[in-house]
């Protein structure tokens, strides 16, 4: 049995945050070895993984350092879908295969129910189904019970679900021969090849069977998402603290914390669970970390900085800061009193723009989404819900109401595009750490 994880995909909707999906970091790992690891405890070592161009060689690294797997590569030149994903991997699929988009975190149990029912019982493929109490934005699945599939229906919009169970991407096909040559008959101008082919089986009287799947799954398909991802990992995750992490005596740790190899957590620091800490991270004199947060490798939690709530990217900075409920990406530095504001006067649901249209993130606490080698002056403050692209500077004084594009600068007086050459070195930010450890 083979396992075919589909990384080819561009995650547009996630902007400001490029980094794939896959490759996100929890708890010091990329999503990719966390989902591998996954599914090697339910007994399966063979993978397939299907990506782009431009990560290669990031993947062949990453999974060369996990001992007991076999890994093969095809490449999907443009993210054209799951079925042409598939497509692009015709010549390794000459097996059973279980089909799974890593960019959703779900137990291990979804890979054993798969298992189980196919012993039970004869189908041409098994799918998930995963019973929602309210509309999530995917694709549906209707059945005649108790657990043969009639039709797909996908993104129905809301009001129009013609069931309570969503289609999660863990779909077990026997026949993977026969499952591409229903995609090459498929008729459409949508991306729905890979739905429509499974549907075209079941007008041919081939049996899909759907799986009753109950236990935590948590995808990710807009920024506020990774909230969920870092909820589920740390939930599942005891406290530790790494022998060579070095904790002062006037420090106070309280609650589930992770605090990764060679750490340092400095007086007076208060860190309540709970939280993860990641490699080579310092959290200064006075500082606040709590509820869910999840600090990356080589970053600074500066004198009296509180995060709460926040997922901070590798190699980031803080000083007198106050990040609320942010997802902040790599190699970011904020000056002093900097604020990352996280709730509405009203307390309505925070929006943000995605591909130019508003959307309700469901959350009554957001704060602001930053990507990647971006900075803030002193005393700049970004309301709930702004984008700050990659590459981009607040400005000192500046309070951020509406989305800053890539490469700009953001000054009190308006918004000035320039390319952005003030980026903090890797040779400065080596110093900067030497000489706090110091």
């Amino acid at each position: 049995m083979k396992v075919v994880f589909l990384c080819g995909g561009a995650g547009k909707r996630m902007f400001p945050i490029t980094e794939d999906k896959f490759l996100l970091e929890f708890l010091g790992k990329t999503l990719l070895e966390h989902q591998i690891e996954v599914a090697k405890k339910a007994g399966l070592t063979d993978f397939v993984i299907v990506t782009g161009t431009r990560n290669v060689s990031r993947i062949v690294n990453i999974t060369a350092a996990i001992p007991g797997i076999s890994v093969k590569l095809a490449i999907q030149e443009t993210p054209n879908g799951i079925a042409n994903a598939l497509e692009s991997a015709a010549r390794l699929l000459n097996d059973e295969i279980i089909v799974v988009n890593p960019n959703d975190v779900f137990d291990g149990s979804a890979y054993t129910r798969l298992l189980d029912a196919h012993q039970a019982n004869n189908a041409v493929s098994y799918m998930l189904g995963y019973e929602v109490d309210e509309y999530f934005p995917g694709g549906y699945l209707e059945i005649n019970p108790p657990d043969t599939l009639t039709h797909i229906v996908e993104k129905p919009g809301k009001g129009k679900e013609p069931s309570n169970l969503v289609n999660i991407l863990v779909h077990l096909h026997t026949d993977p021969e026969k499952l591409l040559s229903h995609v090459a008959n498929v008729q459409t101008n949508g991306d729905d090849v890979y739905e429509l082919a499974i549907d075209s089986m079941v007008k041919e009287n081939q049996t899909v069977r759907v799986v009753p799947f109950a236990d935590s799954w948590t995808p990710i398909k807009y920024p506020w998402h990774i909230f969920s991802v870092v909820r589920q990992f740390l939930d599942q995750t005891p406290g530790y603290v790494a022998p060579t992490a070095v904790i002062s005596g006037k420090a106070i740790i309280d609650g589930n914390v992770y605090i990764d190899e060679n750490a340092r957590v400095f007086e007076d620091a208060v860190i309540r669970g709970p939280v993860y800490i990641g490699r080579n991270s310092i959290i200064g004199t006075g500082s606040l970390v709590r509820g869910y947060s999840h600090i990356g490798a080589d970053c600074v939690v500066g004198f009296s900085t509180e995060v709460k709530g926040s997922y901070i990217g590798n190699g980031c900075w803080f000083h007198m800061c106050y990040v609320g409920d942010s997802i902040i990406g790599e190699r970011c530095s904020f000056g002093a009193n900097t604020v990352f504001a996280n709730w509405r006067f009203d307390e309505k649901n925070i929006s943000v723009r995605v591909n130019g249209k508003r959307l309700d993130s469901g959350l009554n606490k957001l704060g602001a989404i930053v990507g990647n080698n971006c900075r803030s002056g002193v005393n700049a403050s970004l309301m709930p819900g702004v984008k700050v692209g990659p590459n981009s500077i607040v400005g000192p004084q500046v309070c951020l109401t509406k989305d800053l594009e890539p490469d700009n600068i953001a000054t009190i007086s308006g918004y000035s595009t320039m390319r952005n050459s003030f980026q903090i070195s890797d040779k400065t930010a080596g110093a900067r750490m030497k000489m706090l450890r110091h």
